[in-house]
Parts: C-alpha cells; sequence; structure tokens
C-alpha cells in the first residue's frame, strides 16, 4: 500500500502535465487557422494601451502609433467638457504666447494688401525701431528670398519674422522717395504683449481701463495705469472686459483685490478631487474707497466673470452691459515629455455668494459654442426680458441684492445691442472689410500729414475737413458695393466714427481708438451715466455690510448649502 501510494503521487503530477501541454498544442493550432471566426483578446486593466498596442502589433498595415495617439486624445476628450483639450506640441508655444506676455520676433504690426506686407507701425524700443524700420515701408524680402506679390499665407510670413531670442534676420524694405531696397539686419528679440489695450480719463473725474485678457502681466500693468489715472485726477473707474475671454485666475483675483476690504471672499473652487479652495481680500488694495462700474459682453468669460462676480457679489461694483458667457470650469495643463500639453478641467469656481455661472454643456460641443448665435435669435441682446432664470438659481448679496447663477453673469444694468446704425448697406462694407481697407489705404496716402499727430484730437480735426465719407462711398462703389443714399444717411454717423476711429488707431494705436469709437459706444456711455452719479458712485463705493442685510445673506447662504444637488447640475 506504501509502494502504491508512492506511485500514484508520482503519476499523477505527469499525466496532469501532458493533459496541459496538449492543450496548449491544441490552443496554438486553433489560433494558426486561417479561417478562425472569433478572437476574445484579455487585456490588462488598461484596456486602451492595450488596444494601441494590439493595433500597432495586429493591424494588416503599418499605422503610424504617434499619429494614432494624436488623433485619439482629442476625441477622448470631446466626451467630457468643452474645455478640455490636448495640444499637440507643435501648436502649444503659440497656445500659450498670448498669456505669457510676450513672444520673441522683429516688433513690428503688419498688413498685407496686394501681397504686399507694410509696416503699421513698430513696438516702441524694439529691434525694428531701432534698425531704422518705418511705418509705411514694404517688405519685399526676407533672408534674401522674395515675399512680395508671392500670396503666402499671413500666418507663414509671421513665422518667417518670427525666431528664437538673439536670432538674426535679414528685412529688405521698400520705402517711399528712396530708389533702392533697404536691407535692415534685426536682432529678435522679447515682444512684450500688453493685455491693457488703454487706460485714459473720459472726463475729469471718470477713468477707463480696457482689459483685452488675464495674462501674466496684466496685474502689473494695471497697477501702472491705475497709479496713472490717479495721478490725472480719477475718483471713479470704469473697468472695460467686453470680449474678453480669460486666462488666468490669479490675474483676476488679484485685480478684485484692488478694490475688496480684509477677509471678502472673492472666489472658490471646488472639483470631485480638489477640495474647496477659498480666495480672500486682503484689505492692501490701491482702489478702496474708488466707485467702480464693469463693463461685459455675451464674449467676456472665465476670470472676467470671475472678476465682475466678485465685486458684483461683494456690492463692490456696478456690473454693466449685457450677460457673460457662462463659463465656471478651470483648466489645469499637463506637459508632456514631447512638448504637448492637456488642459484638464479639474474644478468648478463659485462666486462669493455661492453661484456656479458655468452654462450647461449637456447638449454638446457644438450646441454650446452656438448659444451666443441662439441668444441673438432668440432676442436676449436686445430685451432683457428675454432671459429667463429658474428661483433655484437666485443669490442674494450682502445689501441684498438678487443675482443668478446657471449661465453667466447678468449685470445689474442691461444695455442691449445697438442696431440703429445697422443696414444693408453698413453690413455689405462691414463684411467686406472695407472699412479697415479704407482706413489703411487713407493713412497710407497721408502718412506725411499725420507724421506729427500724437493726440487723437488733432487727427480729428484733420479728418473733418477730408470728406470722409464721400471718399469712402466712392471707394466702397470700386470695391464693388453701390451707394444707398437713405441707408447711406442712416448708417452716417457709426459708418464716420468707425472711419475715423480705424484711421487714428494706424497713427496712435489705441490711444486713438478707444477716445473716438466711445462716441457710439452706448454701454460705455450707460456706464459714464452711472457712475458719475452720486449716489450711484456712492452704493458701490465700499463693502461695508448692513446689519439686516448681512443676516438675510447668512440665511441665503445656509440654503445655498443645503442645495448642493442642484449647484453639481448646472455643468
Amino acid at each position: 500500500m506504501m509502494y502504491e501510494n508512492k506511485r500514484k503521487d508520482i503519476l499523477y503530477p505527469i499525466g496532469l502535465a501532458v493533459v496541459l501541454i496538449a492543450g496548449i498544442l491544441i490552443g496554438v493550432k486553433l489560433n494558426n487557422t486561417p479561417d478562425r471566426k472569433s478572437l476574445t483578446v484579455y487585456p490588462r486593466a488598461d484596456k486602451l494601451t492595450s488596444v494601441l498596442e494590439y493595433v500597432e502589433n495586429q493591424y494588416v498595415d503599418t499605422v503610424s502609433m504617434s499619429s494614432l495617439v494624436e488623433t485619439t486624445i482629442p476625441t477622448l476628450l470631446k466626451h467630457l467638457d468643452p474645455h478640455s483639450v490636448y495640444i499637440p506640441a507643435s501648436e502649444l508655444r503659440e497656445a500659450n504666447e498670448p498669456l505669457e506676455g510676450g513672444f520673441d520676433g522683429i516688433g513690428i504690426t503688419f498688413n498685407m494688401p496686394s501681397d504686399t506686407i507694410v509696416v503699421i507701425s513698430t513696438i516702441q524700443g524694439g529691434p525694428s525701431e531701432k534698425v531704422g524700420i518705418l511705418a509705411g515701408d514694404r517688405i519685399v524680402t526676407i533672408n534674401d528670398s522674395t515675399v512680395a506679390g508671392k500670396k503666402i499665407d499671413q500666418n507663414n510670413i509671421v513665422k518667417l519674422l518670427k525666431g528664437p531670442n538673439g536670432t538674426k534676420v535679414k528685412v529688405g524694405a521698400k520705402r517711399e522717395g528712396v530708389e533702392e531696397l533697404i536691407v535692415f539686419e534685426i536682432i529678435r528679440d522679447k515682444i512684450p504683449l500688453y493685455s491693457v489695450d488703454i487706460s485714459y480719463m473720459l472726463n475729469e473725474k471718470v477713468g477707463f481701463i480696457k482689459i483685452s485678457k488675464f495674462a501674466r502681466t496684466t496685474y502689473s500693468e494695471f497697477l501702472e495705469a491705475v497709479s496713472k489715472l490717479q495721478l490725472l485726477g480719477m475718483e471713479r473707474l470704469i473697468i472695460d472686459l467686453r470680449g474678453n475671454t480669460g486666462g488666468y485666475l490669479d490675474a483676476a483675483t488679484n485685480i478684485a483685490n484692488e478694490f475688496l476690504p480684509d477677509g471678502k471672499l472673492i472666489v472658490y473652487t471646488q472639483g470631485k478631487a480638489r477640495e474647496r479652495q477659498n480666495i480672500y481680500s486682503n484689505s492692501k488694495g490701491s482702489c478702496l474707497k474708488t466707485p467702480v462700474a464693469v463693463l461685459i459682453d455675451e464674449f467676456a468669460a472665465s476670470a472676467s466673470e470671475i472678476l465682475a462676480g466678485a465685486l458684483q457679489d461683494n456690492d463692490r461694483g456696478v456690473i454693466v452691459g449685457r450677460r457673460s458667457f457662462g463659463k465656471g470650469l478651470v483648466q489645469e495643463q499637463i506637459l508632456f515629455s514631447d512638448g504637448s500639453a492637456l488642459r484638464l478641467t479639474i474644478a468648478r469656481y463659485y462666486t462669493p455668494t455661492g453661484r456656479s455661472i458655468q452654462k450647461s454643456y449637456s447638449s454638446g460641443n457644438d450646441d454650446y459654442f452656438m448659444d451666443i448665435n441662439n441668444r441673438f435669435l432668440h432676442g436676449e441682446l436686445q430685451e432683457q426680458d428675454s432671459i429667463q432664470f429658474a428661483d433655484s438659481l437666485k443669490f442674494i448679496t450682502p445689501k441684498g441684492r438678487v443675482v443668478y447663477g446657471g449661465g453667466g453673469i447678468m449685470p445689474d444694468y442691461f444695455v442691449p445691442l445697438d442696431t440703429s446704425g445697422i443696414t444693408p448697406y453698413f453690413n455689405k462694407v462691414a463684411n467686406r472689410n472695407l472699412i479697415y481697407r479704407f482706413a489703411f489705404d487713407f493713412t497710407d496716402s497721408h502718412r506725411k500729414d499725420f507724421a506729427k499727430m500724437k493726440d487723437y484730437k488733432q487727427i480729428v480735426a484733420f479728418l473733418e475737413k477730408q470728406n470722409v465719407i464721400e471718399k469712402f462711398i466712392a471707394f466702397a462703389k470700386k470695391s464693388g458695393v453701390e451707394s444707398n443714399p437713405t441707408q447711406v444717411k442712416q448708417s452716417m454717423e457709426l459708418l464716420k466714427v468707425q472711419l475715423m476711429a480705424s484711421i487714428a488707431r494706424n497713427i496712435i494705436d489705441n490711444e486713438g481708438f478707444y477716445p473716438i469709437i466711445r462716441q457710439v459706444d452706448n454701454t460705455l456711455l450707460k456706464a459714464i451715466e452711472i457712475i458719475s452719479n452720486d449716489s450711484t458712485a456712492q452704493q458701490f463705493s465700499h463693502a461695508a455690510f448692513q446689519k439686516s442685510n448681512y443676516e438675510l445673506w447668512i440665511q441665503a447662504r445656509e440654503k445655498t448649502a443645503k442645495r448642493k444637488d442642484v449647484i453639481a447640475n448646472l455643468a
């Protein structure tokens, strides 16, 4: 019995091994059969990587895995939210440039009428100004290659002129009155990109600051602008955020801090994997007692809405214009080793009263970005009454004002889109870019007249004597747009102001454009009227809480805390 047990112990494992080997051989044979009907793949936990590896190893044709990955990631992100994006390495530098406050180049602005590069202006103190390039110069060659008359895409011209800091580029330019080509050797340098377009006094008391984006340098630019205006006697301020699609969060919160006393909530962010983070004011601002109005429109988004929401919810500023875009999602950028990047939405931000102003994107990205067009079709840009908010989105400020979440910042004073000067004739000349083209041609042919003009009032005085409208009508006719006397009369003021402002911009940049265009800017005119009113200005000059309203606010905040399910579903 003892021998039999030992024999059994030896034969049993051998038999099991034979069966296992036979099974493997049968499996291999079946796997090598050409006409097999199905195959089950048992991937690792990382299914996406398994699929990519399987495609790479087994696909019938050779495929580029890098190309496959580059197309797969954007498709994946489209199923998340409209603001989570993948940026290829070739596009990352260009994508980051506007927010980094500068780029490497030669320091010119140019236009390309008739396939010729014409210098509009040079950046003060930049490489091109230093070597003597002037407005009106025609760039004919770049690094000995002819670019004039070649119908080269404008983006490609930019790539030829831009380059790493310290590198050289040779430019051949034709100048009026000089027969031969003037050759300039330019050493590329860091060219600043400003996000404060202009700061100037609208009248003796009211200052104006236009912020086009929230970049790395925006806060310091803002402080410099405020300091300049205060020296000029500014007592009240209008901040223009229209068209500002956002940027860095800290740029917006730092500016909000300039207006708020100590300990006021500016904004807070929160996400599934990110704990709530509160940002508070510290009472060290330079505008603590300055009444402020903020201009917004349907294109003001993200950081613009943070600033507007912080001032509105703290009863510190009056908001004028139209409902903002409605972007309340926070992105974090992750860099990959190949130079590409992923910007992933990791949190939502909330205004001080607890508002999430992110509009819905449940219907897909196309509908999301068509929302502004739908607002126009539904009449929202013309009539405030067409905007409807659910009671569940109602919030109360410390002073008892009602504000709403769920789709942008609603202004305290609504200003409809002005269409009074819009006619079929105006649309034709505007859509064909004839206003800008005429302004450039007129500027180019009168450079000697404009050479010593440094103030927009001088430019306007000169243009008033030039019959600009009549010359423009003739220019438009040559370009294929026949005059319609009735429609021209209706659009006369709008056309005249836009033409003058565009010409002035060609000469002295934004210092010429904005002071002129304000004549037909109803939103700005309304804001000036509001902020100039002493009682209104006093109402928004500080953020002191009234006791009764403060208690009301606390109650509203407690109700908000119980409505987390409502807030979470706004995305």
